[in-house]
């Protein structure tokens, strides 16, 4: 846990008021906070160290008394055989309607956490963070239908976001998990 930490907390400092949003990137409006809130299954992410070589990842996230967000990330390090556990807090940067977050793992420092996409039934999500250079595809199952995420990839590489190097930390999730392949 101390190790995950100290990976968050190296992020957040890169990230040090790094809350903008990629251009060409429009966060979602009409965008329900009720509805967001709960588990979500990392399907696929861009490769970073405060989340290298962890599986099963999740994202929990809950309204705070302020009117925050509370955000419990898990995943499990299967070399170690150990959950590791980070917690921040969120807050919406303009509009409660518009999904552009801030979100915090350490102190006062903010990275952005941008909702571009989003199922109108709440299934999946594609995440931005405020470069290119951050990107997650969340669902409320720890899979999704092919045809799905081929669309989603698609929506991703139409953003801009290099599709090829995505993690897909979840077993027999990704495009390539028909053919026996599981990821780490």
């Amino acid at each position: 846990m101390h190790a995950l930490r100290a990976w968050l907390i190296l992020w957040v400092l890169t990230l040090a008021g790094c809350t903008g949003v990629p251009e060409g990137v429009q966060p979602v409006r009409g965008f329900d906070l009720a509805r967001y809130l709960g588990t979500w299954h990392e399907i696929a992410r861009l490769d970073h160290s405060f989340e290298r070589g962890l599986t099963q990842v999740t994202a929990t996230y809950r309204l705070r008394d302020d009117g925050g967000i509370d955000v419990l990330n898990r995943g499990y390090d299967p070399l170690k055989q150990i959950w590791k556990e980070a917690d921040g807090r969120a807050y919406f940067i303009g509009e409660p309607q518009v999904a552009s977050l801030k979100v915090s793992f350490f102190g006062p420092f903010y990275g952005g956490y941008h909702v571009f996409a989003l199922d109108p039934d709440y299934r999946w999500a594609l995440i931005s963070g405020p470069s290119r250079e951050y990107f997650w595809i969340l669902a409320r199952e720890k899979s999704l239908p092919p045809a799905t995420l081929s669309k989603l990839l698609e929506k991703a590489r139409q953003a801009g976001f290099d599709t090829r190097s995505l993690i897909y930390p979840q077993p027999s999730v990704g495009p390539q998990a028909d053919s026996g392949t599981t990821f780490p």
